[in-house]
């Protein structure tokens, strides 16, 4: 529980929006509508789920203006209570509090550069020539290979590995298992062999970035892979060499990307999808879960490539059908051709 508390007037005053109802009631954590206390603010985003806001047992909600009425609860009336909500969140469960100093078991060459303001955990490894920022937190295991650069108030956590050369802004968050500039699968074949490419390019990602666990950026083959500012990525992601992805671009789990794909500013990329490579992705684009992006999209929008869910039975009926498109085609244009020919023929008759 956070030993933190605000009265909802503070948090109006911080957050903007108006309080309406008991502007004095002290929140200390949030929750859901379902889950919520006494003491704790939830929030509604959605007016189909009124049935739960009339049950929470929250002492306060953050509501929009157009439910504002709902409740007769103490509330803070937002133009965007989801994002409200999320800094309420932030305000009441901080991140825990840096200790500066390296941890003895730490392996730091002499040649590093580290802020006296940061932290290194147990068994850390910080190779040669490494620059690291103010207010950082680099957690046990993590491994810094030689040459990298890592800005302000960045936050790796336990066993992230960044490989030599790689530039990293300010601000990062890295979650556990998280590896920046691996190799690309970048392969020549020869005479019945594979010839590994070397792959001398680095990974630069900016400012406000947040990687998820267990995801994987790989290093350019020649030129860098590039993560723009404010760019979120879910776990277990694949990017691959020579990826470029545009500020404030959120990608969900498991999504792969393959080389040299470019996308662009403020998208949106669903759960599980695969994105070939040498694509440009235009700004503003949605893709849904699960979808195969085969070309490149330049016009913004939302694109969906999902085969729709069905019964077994019906799958594969539909399934054995699209076998058959190309034949289908075929005989459709065969029909239409009969058909315009039935027309001239009727024509004319008439004519006569």
């Amino acid at each position: 529980m956070s030993s933190i508390s605000y009265r909802l007037a503070e948090l109006a005053e911080r957050f903007g929006g108006r309080v309406l109802g008991d502007a004095d009631t002290t929140i200390h954590q949030v929750g859901t509508l379902d889950s919520a206390s006494h003491g704790q603010i939830s929030f509604l985003t959605n007016s189909r789920y009124r049935t739960q806001l009339a049950a929470t047992r929250a002492s306060a909600v953050i509501v929009s203006e157009a439910d504002a009425d709902a409740t007769g609860l103490p509330r803070l009336v937002s133009p965007n209570p989801y994002a409200c909500f999320a800094k309420v969140s932030a305000l009441l469960n901080p991140s825990p509090a840096i200790e500066p100093g390296n941890h003895h078991s730490a392996s730091i060459e002499e040649s590093a550069e580290i802020a006296e303001s940061t932290e290194i955990g147990a068994n850390v490894v910080i190779g040669k020539h490494v620059k690291i920022g103010e207010h950082c937190v680099i957690m046990a295991g993590c491994v810094i290979g030689n040459g990298v650069v890592i800005g302000d108030h960045c936050r790796l956590y336990p066993n992230v590995t960044v490989y030599h050369g790689c530039v990293i802004g300010d601000r990062l968050i890295a979650h556990s298992g998280t590896v920046i500039g691996a190799d690309g699968f970048g392969l020549a074949w020869d005479a019945g062999n594979w010839l590994k490419i070397p792959q001398i390019g680095r990974v630069i990602i900016g400012n406000d970035v947040e990687i998820g666990a267990n995801t994987t950026i790989d290093r350019g083959a020649l030129d860098d892979t590039v993560i723009g500012d404010d760019v979120k990525l879910d776990n277990q992601i694949q990017i691959a060499h020579n990826v470029r992805i545009g500020d404030h671009t959120a990608i969900a789990g498991c999504v792969g990307i393959a080389g040299s794909t470019t996308i662009g500013q403020y998208c949106c990329i669903g759960g599980s999808a695969g994105i070939i490579g040498h694509l440009n992705i235009a700004d503003n684009v949605e893709i849904s879960a699960f979808s195969l992006v085969s070309k490149s999209i330049t016009e913004s929008g939302s694109y969906t490539g999902i085969f729709p869910l069905s019964r077994k039975e019906e799958w594969r009926k539909t399934a054995a059908q699209l076998r058959h498109l190309d034949d289908f085609a075929h005989r459709i244009k065969q029909l239409e051709k009969q058909l315009a020919a039935l027309q001239s023929q009727h024509n004319n008759e008439e004519k006569a």
